[in-house]
C-alpha cells in the first residue's frame, strides 16, 4: 500500500460537499478520517494525529470556532483551514483569531483548496522537525548508524536495531528538547490508524534506556513525559 502523503480531518455536515472534498484529497494521496459534527470531531482530535484539519464553521452542536479555540487551548498547533459560507472580513478575522492558520470561503474553487492543503501541510513539517538526522548520530559515546540498522553503546556493546526502533530513534532525535506525542509517535512509527498500545510506546523507551543510558534507572537521554507524550535529551 502507498504511503499516505499526509493524515487529514475532514469536518464537513453537508455530505455530498463532504464526500466530494474526501474523493479530491485521497486522489491527492492523503488519508482521510471524517467527522460530521463537532463531538465526533474533538474525539478524533483527541485520539489521533492530524497534519491538518479541514473545518467547517456551521456544524451540528460545537460550531467550527469553538473546536478550533479548544484545539489551541489544549496546545496543539496543528494547522486548521476553516471552510465557511460566511464570507465577511469579521467572520475571517474571527476565525484567524481563534487560531485558524487560513480561511477560504465557499463556494471555493478546489484548486485553490489542494493547494492550500498543501502550503500549511508542507510548512508545518518544517516547523516540527527541528533537526533533520542523516545516517549516523552519536550522543554520549553512543554511536547509531541508522542506515545499517545498528548501534554501538558507551560500553563497546554492538546493537542491532529493528525498523520500528530506527524510525522512532529519528524523531525523537529530530525533537531533541521537545516532547513528542503519543499520537505523533503512532502516526510517524506505525502508521495511519494502525495504532499499539501505549504500553508499547513505553517498551521502546525503556529498551532505548537499557542500550544507551549509564544508568536505565536515571536516565539522561529517554524521558516519559505522564500523559503527554516523550522525549530525548542531550
Amino acid at each position: 500500500m502507498k504511503e499516505s502523503l499526509a493524515n487529514i480531518l475532514l469536518v464537513e455536515d453537508e455530505e455530498n460537499l463532504h464526500e466530494a472534498l474526501k474523493l479530491n484529497l485521497e486522489m491527492e494521496g492523503y488519508s482521510i478520517t471524517s467527522a460530521y459534527e463537532g463531538t465526533a470531531a474533538l474525539k478524533a482530535i483527541a485520539n489521533e494525529y492530524f497534519d491538518l484539519i479541514i473545518m467547517d464553521i456551521m456544524l451540528p452542536g460545537i460550531d467550527g470556532i469553538s473546536i478550533t479555540e479548544t484545539v489551541r487551548v489544549s496546545a496543539n498547533e496543528v494547522p486548521i483551514l476553516i471552510l465557511s459560507a460566511k464570507n465577511s472580513s469579521a467572520d475571517r478575522v474571527l476565525g484567524l483569531k481563534k487560531g485558524a492558520d487560513d480561511y477560504l470561503t465557499k463556494p471555493f474553487n478546489l484548486e485553490e483548496l489542494l493547494l492550500r492543503v498543501s502550503k500549511l501541510i508542507q510548512k508545518n513539517k518544517k516547523l516540527t522537525v527541528k533537526e533533520t538526522i542523516v545516517d549516523f548520530y552519536e550522543f554520549g559515546n553512543n554511536k547509531i548508524d541508522f542506515k545499517a540498522q545498528e548501534a554501538t553503546n558507551w560500553n563497546g556493546q554492538h546493537i542491532p536495531l529493528s525498523k520500528k526502533e530506527v524510525m522512532l530513534l529519528k524523531l525523537l532525535i529530530e525533537n531533541k528538547g521537545e516532547v513528542v506525542t503519543r499520537e505523533k509517535i503512532l502516526q510517524v512509527v506505525w502508521g495511519y490508524n494502525v495504532y499499539p498500545t501505549t504500553r508499547t510506546i513505553d517498551n521502546f523507551i525503556l529498551s532505548f534506556r537499557k542500550y544507551f543510558e549509564l544508568d536505565s534507572r536515571n536516565p539522561k537521554h529517554f524521558h516519559s513525559v505522564r500523559g503527554v507524550g516523550y522525549k530525548y535529551t542531550v
